[in-house]
């Protein structure tokens, strides 16, 4: 079985998008620093809708995704008022090429 992988889509509040990504990259920086990701946390911002942003990392177990959920929730509930919209997926890693 491969990887743990943590995926979401954000859909941020027009005119706010430069607070949320500061909040963002504040928050993966905590979580980095206080948990044993697979990898590094990557967020992507959609080029057609420019208020639309993706983020996702791999872990090293699904206890550190609960760690990670846990963690990361006071700052998802200060975040709310950014967003109209989130979407979280944990995703199993069935192939890699490269």
């Amino acid at each position: 079985m491969g990887r743990v992988w943590t995926h979401g889509e954000w859909t941020v509040k027009p005119g706010r998008e430069d607070d949320f990504v500061r909040h963002w990259n504040e928050m993966a920086g905590e979580a980095l620093a206080a948990l044993d990701p697979g990898g590094p946390a990557y967020l992507l911002r959609d080029r057609e809708r420019q208020n639309v942003f993706f983020s996702f990392g791999p872990w090293a177990s699904t206890e550190e995704v609960g760690r990670f959920r846990v963690l990361i929730a006071p700052r998802l509930k200060a975040m709310s008022e950014l967003l109209d919209g989130f979407q979280a997926r944990v995703l199993d890693e069935v192939g890699e090429r490269g």
